[in-house]
């Protein structure tokens, strides 16, 4: 297919994603890449319905045996693309027809950009954030396949460019809480991923440093970056921000204080 469409003179536009239980959220995901050349899900073991419903949307789906965390579980999936062109995603991430227009128009520019970066939208329990630092929230998501790749980080990975990096204007949609339950399991998972990779950073943990990164979160999101002017929510998420770095400085000071006593 992809030879067929680069002979009539079209970049061709792959989107990855990469699941581990997530038929809640793919759908509506999936629905939005209708457009796009191919659509790769990469999925870590799913125990619902992700695998059955990426097929049937017509998704080329591969299953890994392990976890490595995920930037070496989307450079794994990066390898799997046929694509000129490549839109990292999320199951939980939204491209509307106005965004899939703007990705469309740019890889068709013959810009000497290789990749693009997106401003995303994110809701936070039914509430989409504008402030506290949550937008404009750049994210860098299209990219050509042969000119980057995810760095190895387990946890906050980012794309690694090589060559001009291009803006583009419409939002990405992150449907990123549905409710506070979801909240503290991603606070959990991810202040212990985060734990791990400052330890191998050479990061020292300890309880004051807890509380001081903490307060400082705090400070940073709702007051000095405006999430007051999301209301109450906009308190809501600081302090949810806040504790999960807590958490992640004391999980680090907890982890290096075992280690030290074996």
């Amino acid at each position: 297919m992809n030879a067929a469409l680069n002979a009539a003179g079209r970049p061709t536009v792959g989107a990855l994603i990469i699941t581990r239980d997530e038929a809640r959220n793919l759908p509506d995901c999936l629905a939005g890449l209708a457009w796009c050349d191919e659509i790769v899900v990469l999925d870590s073991g799913s125990t619902d319905a992700t695998v059955e419903l990426a097929r049937a949307a017509g998704a080329r789906v591969e299953v890994s045996a392990d976890w490595p965390g995920f930037g070496p579980q989307k450079n794994r999936a990066l390898q799997l693309a046929r694509c000129d062109w490549v839109l990292s995603i999320d199951a939980d991430e939204r491209v509307d027809a106005a965004l899939a227009a703007e990705i469309r128009a740019a890889v068709a520019s013959g810009a000497d950009c290789v990749g693009y970066r997106m401003p995303r939208l994110s809701s936070f329990c039914g509430q989409y954030m504008r402030h506290g630092g949550w937008y404009p929230d750049r994210v860098l998501r299209l990219f050509r396949r042969d000119s980057a790749r995810f760095s190895d980080d387990i946890v906050h990975e980012t794309v690694q460019c090589r060559g001009a990096v291009g803006e583009l204007r419409c939002d990405l949609r992150h449907e990123s809480f549905h409710d506070f339950e979801q909240v503290l399991r991603k606070i959990d998972a991810y202040s212990s991923a985060g734990a791990a990779k400052l330890d191998a950073r050479g990061r020292r943990g300890s309880l004051g440093r807890a509380l001081a990164h903490g307060a400082w979160t705090f400070v940073r999101g709702y007051l000095l970056r405006g999430g007051f002017l999301d209301g109450r929510m906009g308190l809501a998420l600081a302090l949810s921000n806040a504790h999960g770095t807590y958490y992640r400085y004391v999980k680090l000071w907890l982890l290096q204080r075992d280690v030290a006593s074996k």
